[in-house]
């Protein structure tokens, strides 16, 4: 199929996740993606939960559908290739700490010497300008200046962290849609955009901030800090994880007003169905210790599956809470197209075949096929410069 951004080329100076996933979701969707890394280790995420082989399945999922070329910035060669091959791109994306482009002579004036129409995406923990700019900082940092971490766990515990790194994440996204929006700016443009317009300054924390809904509107309107809630979220009830008696536990969102009526009546408490506080969720917020143990009564008596089906059939959102196993067995997920096998070597005498998750969003009815996976190191490096520069490598360390 055609993909929609067919056609643009991206030179990716990125390491670990947020830059690699913005150039992942631009590749996904068509874009050349040339990934610039390091002579001999190459990304560093190569190793991240390496079990086995060479290349982690982290490094090829996150690299899917790019091009590897090993070019070393500490050189005036490597340098001089990035420029050559930025004029020759529609995006450059980066992750570096604020100040290393420009140490290296590639700060975004030279790039957009070269090339005029170059739109430039920089990614770091806390942006390009302001007090705390040229701090280093992980995604780890980030989520917690950006008020994420002191949300997540119980409350009578140290904040935790969730188990991926959502931060960079999250990041990466706002990334790979600032660059779709300078392109169509770019596009739509009747006279030459300047450097600033062609500029997306993507910061970790303020990625996070983002997310985090009506936070500090509260905390400035009514003096409210919200405080970790374990399972729940703050202010919606009853909303939770419930056990089983199978040793499973289910999601149960019930909160929903005319739900909750329904929900109460097919777990045998018609009695708080029909409690006047209870019709609206405030009163449903205050008694939460009380609907929650009500619920975990019921959901007790009953295996994971035989309580699903009953939710199901009265319409109460329900699910169970998946492991990889579970989501690769699923048949919803292998309906639209969300699990995509490859063979991978992995260090055995013979391929493996593994799932990949698919592309997201899904255009059409099920998600487009994934053209190839992380690509190994330098794998890419003769053909680019080759296409692009019109030199061989030989000619190249000459």
């Amino acid at each position: 199929m055609s993909l929609p951004l067919t056609g643009i080329r991206v030179l990716e100076l990125g390491n670990y996740i947020a830059a690699p996933t913005a150039g992942r979701m631009l590749a996904d969707f068509g874009a050349e993606v040339i990934k610039v890394e390091r002579p001999g280790t190459g990304d560093e995420i190569r190793n991240w939960r390496l079990y086995s082989g060479t290349t982690s399945m982290l490094y090829r999922t996150i690299n899917r559908n790019k091009k590897s070329i090993v070019l070393d910035l500490r050189t005036e060669q490597g340098r001089q290739d990035v420029l050559d091959l930025a004029a020759q791109c529609d995006i450059v994306l980066e992750n570096f700490r604020p100040g290393t482009l420009e140490k290296w002579g590639l700060s975004p004036e030279r790039l957009s010497e070269k090339n005029p129409d170059l739109i430039i995406t920089r990614i770091s923990a806390f942006g390009q300008t302001g007090p705390m700019a040229e701090r280093p900082g992980f995604a780890a940092v980030a989520e917690a200046y950006g008020g994420f971490r002191n949300l997540v766990g119980d409350p009578d515990r140290p904040p935790v962290r969730v188990g991926v790194s959502i931060g960079d994440s999250i990041a990466g996204l706002y990334a790979a849609f600032g660059c779709v929006m300078a392109l169509f700016r770019r596009q739509a443009a009747t006279s030459e955009l300047s450097l600033e317009q062609r500029s997306i300054d993507v910061a970790l924390n303020e990625s996070i901030l983002s997310m985090m809904e009506s936070l500090v509107p509260d905390y400035l309107a009514y003096g409210v800090e919200r405080e970790r809630t374990g399972g729940r979220m703050e202010g919606i009830a009853p909303s939770n994880a419930y056990p089983c008696n199978d040793g499973h536990s289910i999601i149960i969102a019930g909160n929903g007003d005319a739900i909750f009526q329904r929900y109460m009546e097919t777990i045998g408490r018609p009695d708080l169905g029909a409690d006047p506080e209870l019709a609206v969720n405030a009163g449903r917020w205050r008694r939460r210790n009380e609907l929650d143990a009500a619920i975990s009564a019921w959901t007790m008596l009953h295996s994971r599956d035989e309580a699903l089906a009953v939710l199901d059939r009265a319409g109460v959102p329900s699910g169970p809470i998946y492991t990889a196993a579970d989501i690769v067995r699923d048949p919803q997920y292998r309906a639209r197209n969300m699990i995509q096998t490859f063979p991978v070597d992995v260090g055995g005498e013979t391929p493996v075949d593994v799932g990949f998750v698919g592309v997201v969003p899904v255009i059409g009815d099920a998600s487009i096929p994934i053209r190839s996976l992380g690509p190994d190191l330098g794998e890419h490096t003769a053909e680019v410069l080759r296409e692009l520069l019109g030199r061989t490598e030989s000619e190249r360390d000459a």
